[in-house]
């Protein structure tokens, strides 16, 4: 749990920073309806509906189901846990009354869905439980507070984060001697699945479409699993996207290699010069990551050194936060698209960890890289082992 002590010290401090004086996270059956609020600084799973407030003074009250009182007791999170039995609307009141918070923090967002664990039934409820109270009129989204809780890794998040990247690396160092023509994406697929069960760790997003295998121009990228009737030929790039899970959080990371045709010592000029023109993007926009920049400022970078290579700019954003999800809360290194909402307006900060990527399309197939990094006082450092040169096979 010390993990889930250093978050919940760490939201303690954030409400004065966001002009908050409660942060509520009120949940049920967590297991059935994960919120973002739990996973983060609570660690605890309950069953019967929960409130959960910090306030701004420091204190942090608990109140779920009598059942679930020793759990919520034994992580040391909470300075009181109060048991209820029939219902929690009395000591929900009575706790808001004796600290009479001003502005309350609930878990919704428009924007930002690592943010918005709170249902539409749950809310209904809450409005119901505090009828005839002044406390809905005080009620606002405590987006800004997750965002930055989600965001800001700790220590111990940023070595689970290496862990799995570790992990990772050396998945796809197996996985290069498994390359070779005749093989099928679906193959190379089930290879890496094959390694998930060996070391005991889910993928970092849906199974299916963890990791995702290109190989050759009739290869579509995007999130559609790895095909059997694709095979590895001569003259095609392999490209892989792949992340694990481990201890919480995810790795995610692209990988590319080329199949030399008989008689080549290289690849072609054009793919040289489309694998270049990446790396340059990769490295143009790891320079402009820095504390204090917006995301939408480091997207621009990169995709500007692709449009300029002469290459179509890709349809997604430059980058996404990393931790316990494989997309995570916080800012977006995105463009100001409709899609994104604000998340591109964002400033990165010290301690975000953040994935690099972006791709273009060739004549062997789709060539896109992918890299892990960590934003410090002085811009940013990359938690993966960059990827400099095209592997041959």
């Amino acid at each position: 749990m010390t993990l889930y002590r250093e978050k919940a010290a760490q939201a303690t401090a954030l409400l004065a920073e966001v002009d908050l004086d409660c942060w509520l996270t009120f949940a049920r059956e967590t297991v059935v309806s994960p919120d973002p609020g739990v996973e983060l600084a609570i660690g605890v799973d309950v069953t019967w509906n929960s409130a959960f407030l910090f306030f701004r003074d420091g204190q942090r009250v608990a109140i779920v189901g009598r059942y679930d009182v020793p759990d919520v007791r034994l992580s040391g999170i909470f300075d009181e846990v109060i048991g209820y039995d029939e219902g929690l609307r009395a000591a929900l009141v009575a706790t808001l009354e004796r600290h009479d918070p001003q502005s309350i923090g609930l878990n919704y967002s428009l924007h930002d869905k690592t943010a918005d664990g709170l249902t539409h039934g749950m809310w209904q409820l809450l409005q119901e439980l505090l009828d005839g109270t002044p406390y809905p009129a005080r009620f606002t989204s405590a987006e800004r507070l997750l965002g930055r809780l989600r965001a800001r890794k700790t220590p111990a998040e940023v070595a689970r984060i290496r862990g799995a990247i570790a992990e990772t690396e050396e998945i796809v160092a197996a996985l290069t001697d498994r390359i070779a023509p005749g093989v099928s994406e679906a193959a190379l697929g089930a290879f890496v699945h094959d390694e998930f069960r060996r070391r005991g760790l889910p993928s970092a997003w849906s199974w299916q479409g963890c990791p995702i295998v290109n190989s050759g121009p009739e290869s579509d990228p995007g999130h559609a699993a790895p095909r059997d009737d694709i095979l590895v030929a001569p003259g095609h790039l392999v490209h892989v996207d792949l992340g694990v899970r481990r201890e919480g959080y995810c790795s995610d990371i692209q990988r590319m290699w080329y199949v030399r045709r008989p008689g080549e010592s290289t690849p072609p000029a054009e793919i040289e010069r489309a694998f270049a023109v990446v790396l340059q993007a990769i490295d143009a926009g790891a320079a402009a990551l820095r504390p204090g920049v917006r995301g939408f400022e480091v997207d621009a970078v990169a995709r500007e050194v692709i449009v300029e290579g002469g290459f179509e700019e890709y349809r997604h954003a430059f980058g996404h936060g990393l931790g316990r999800a494989c997309h995570d809360g916080g800012p977006l290194l995105g463009p100001r698209w409709e899609r994104y909402g604000n998340t591109p307006d964002m400033l990165v900060e010290v301690g975000h960890v953040y994935t690099l990527e972006l791709g273009v399309v060739t004549s062997a197939g789709y060539l896109g890289l992918e890299e892990d990094v960590l934003v410090t006082e002085d811009g940013c450092v990359f938690l993966s082992t960059q990827q400099r040169a095209l592997g041959l096979v």
